[in-house]
């Protein structure tokens, strides 16, 4: 199962990348997180039914500092896994 997330709220400068990286990566999925130029942070995670439901929490909780208003969600088509690797942090450097 393949997802995108979009987080709404105080989401950038608090470490909110780094913190779905981490969370994320030790759930074992794979996929991205970046920063929207319009103040937002988007995900695509790929993996299964339980491990994205355990993300989606940690989404809606939020890293220490950030406010959490709204996480939006779609599926994507499964074919989209194909292109993800190991769970990173676009455009951090």
């Amino acid at each position: 199962m393949v997802l995108h997330f979009l987080i709404t709220g105080r989401v950038q400068g608090v470490g909110f990348r780094w913190f779905v990286q981490r969370e994320a990566a030790e759930i074992g999925l794979r996929g991205w997180v970046r920063n929207t130029p319009d103040g937002h942070v988007e995900v695509v995670a790929a993996g299964d039914t339980e491990d994205l439901a355990e993300l989606r929490r940690a989404l809606h909780q939020g890293s220490r500092g950030s406010r959490v208003d709204a996480v939006r969600e779609h599926e994507l088509v499964e074919s989209e896994a194909e292109r993800l690797g190991p769970f990173q942090i676009e455009g951090a450097w």
